[in-house]
């Protein structure tokens, strides 16, 4: 008598456990198919995003180039219009009152551009000294 309640404690944790795995199947299941899904739309997000990037350089460089088309065309502009009339009164000369803004904004760019800059110091700076270096002054030659 003891085999057959053990006999059908058996069965009844064997179709137990067959509904368990059958539950836990679908669920594990749904589960790699909701991560599989969601590493796709990281991956969208992140072309798209990268797709985002390139079309702002992109632009930037095409305004970029615009505006310097643009200034070139305005810069011949005044040039020949002063040249081929120069005894247009300033008054008259649309681009007169510019000529003078563009000569000025050329010389500033000029003045802008510098070498790049050193990462290191000319000599000991004393930044990480105590004291402050006493000056000594150099005698003057007579």
């Amino acid at each position: 008598m003891a085999w057959i309640y053990a006999l059908l404690i058996f069965a009844a944790g064997a179709i137990v456990g067959v509904f368990a795995a059958r539950l836990g199947n679908k669920s594990l299941k749904q589960q790699k198919e909701l991560q599989k899904d969601l590493d796709k739309s990281k991956y969208e997000l992140e072309q798209y995003r990268q797709e985002l990037v390139d079309h702002f350089a992109r632009s930037a460089d095409l305004l970029d180039n615009i505006a310097k088309d643009y200034s070139k065309l305005y810069e011949h502009m005044a040039k020949t219009s002063t040249e081929l009339m120069p005894n247009l009164p300033a008054q008259d000369n649309p681009f007169a009152h510019r000529i003078s803004t563009l000569e000025s904004v050329k010389n500033n760019a000029a003045d802008n551009v510098t070498d790049q800059p050193r990462d290191y110091a000319n000599g000991a700076t004393g930044l990480l000294k105590d004291k402050p270096e006493e000056i000594v002054e150099a005698p003057k030659a007579s």
